[in-house]
């Protein structure tokens, strides 16, 4: 049984009944079942499917952002906006798939050799409870266009957001029945569907812990698979930064979905020249953020999803103030119903510290300071992870120090994020592959070469 409790108020919302591997096995058959049609639909149809499914989705926008509100808590006017990106992704790659999977054409001793990109089959997401929609959509808008079926095992959290998403695709649409398919297990039974013969390909966003586990049994299996996995991502302020902007920039990209991102702004490096002055100006916009009922139009900051993860946030926070880091603003979990958390700063922090060995997840933004460029550059890359990080200097400058940074996305004078026409992952322990972009579409298929004789002299 799938337990969601409202993180906001900490009481029992639904319970939702899984499925067991008879049902698992039936549900991976439906999205088998469905593949040779869809990859034969072509591009034209399957956009007008996804097409179709984002329409829906900005239609019943409020309904859908509610799921979220309730099941994770996520503030209203954020979960809107996710709903809206998630129609977004699908719309992208309705309209750019057939240009980002043209054949390619490739001289050799044929009369014509070319690659096409083929797709795989049906194709198992594994999705995490931070971004319900988004994160799916990511997965699905181009494994779909790619001609691949899809099966989608959400964290067991959001069970709701799962089987809204899933019943997005019916005959309303046009989709065929199959198509995408939900597959409401615990996360300890979902290793049978990675090892079932029929699914052919795995991603993976969560935790380094999980994808470690989800790799290992793709690899037994000798299946392909994308990993997006967690985030320690730091933030350079250099001194010739328009520090004013850069404020107003870390202070969103810290306390987004109350700080529960993996390429949220984590670790904030500062050049000592400008150091104090900013964490003013970072001080006082984080003081003014609103905490409170992510149902609310005004709420900036809404709970942390589960009290598990709040007592692990509040134990980092603890642990680095008592190595010797100032507490600047909040640092307290506050009395009354629900997971909340309040918005934390902290300074004197240095990089052996426990915020910044581990992924903190919550809207805690960790201050350090730098000597120079080069010693910022040093402490951003002193991490396990490499999922994003963003410079704040003259452009000409951030651009070069992108080139230092180990991370699959650098951000120069602006917030990370996620967009669907630009490639985004990880390296080291943040994970491998791509998605989103031209770059994502090509992970779950088949880059077939294909040589056309006779054989030219």
């Amino acid at each position: 049984m799938l337990t969601v409790i409202d993180p906001t108020t900490a009481t029992l919302v639904r319970e939702v009944p899984t499925v067991d591997r008879d049902e698992t096995s039936a549900i991976i058959g439906r999205a088998h079942d469905a593949y040779d049609g869809w990859r034969r639909a072509g591009f034209a149809e399957r956009g007008r499917v996804l097409q179709a499914v984002a329409a829906r989705m900005r239609e019943d926008r409020e309904r859908l952002a509610l799921l979220m509100t309730e099941e994770m808590g996520k503030p209203i006017t954020e979960a809107r906006g996710e709903v809206d990106k998630a129609a977004w992704a699908a719309e992208h790659y309705a309209e750019h798939a057939e240009a980002y999977l043209a054949d390619q054409t490739l001289a050799s001793d044929a009369t014509t050799s070319y690659v096409q990109y083929l797709p795989l089959g049906p194709v198992l997401g594994i999705l995490p409870w931070n971004a319900p929609f988004w994160l799916a959509f990511r997965f699905l808008a181009p494994a779909l266009m790619a001609g691949n079926t899809c099966v989608l095992k959400h964290d067991p959290r959001v069970p709701g957001c799962a089987q809204a998403i899933a019943a997005l695709f019916d005959d309303e649409v046009g989709a065929p029945a199959g198509i995408v398919e939900a597959l409401l297990v615990e996360t300890a039974d979902v290793e049978p569907a990675i090892r079932d013969p029929r699914i052919q390909a795995v991603s993976f966003t969560g935790s380094e812990r999980g994808g470690s586990a989800v790799a290992a049994i793709a690899g037994s299996e000798i299946k392909p698979a994308v990993l997006e996995l967690g985030g320690s991502d730091p933030c350079i302020v250099l001194a010739d930064a328009d520090l004013e902007q850069a404020a107003d920039v870390v202070t969103l990209s810290r306390i987004i979905n109350a700080g529960q991102s993996c390429i949220a702004a984590k670790r904030i490096i500062v050049e000592d020249e400008v150091h104090d002055r900013f964490v003013e100006m970072l001080h006082e916009r984080l003081a003014a953020l609103r905490l409170g009922d992510p149902r609310e139009e005004a709420t900036q900051v809404g709970p942390i999803a589960r009290d598990d993860l709040r007592e692990n946030l509040h134990r980092q926070v603890e642990e680095t103030v008592a190595a010797g880091a100032s507490c600047r603003l909040g640092g307290e979990i506050p009395e009354g119903d629900g997971f909340f958390y309040p918005v934390t700063l902290l300074t004197d922090v240095t990089p052996d510290m426990t915020a910044c060995r581990e992924e903190t997840f919550g809207p805690v933004a960790v201050v350090l300071k730098a000597s120079s460029a080069e010693d910022a550059l040093t402490m951003a890359n002193d991490t396990p992870y490499g999922l994003a990080a963003s410079v704040w200097s003259s452009a000409e400058r951030g651009e070069a120090m992108a080139r230092e940074i180990v991370a699959g996305q650098v951000a120069v004078n602006g917030i990370v994020k996620t967009d669907p026409r630009l490639p985004s992952g990880g390296v080291k322990r943040s994970g491998f592959g791509r998605e989103l972009g031209p770059h994502g579409i090509h992970e779950f298929v088949n880059a077939q070469q294909v040589w056309v004789g006779p054989k030219q002299g």
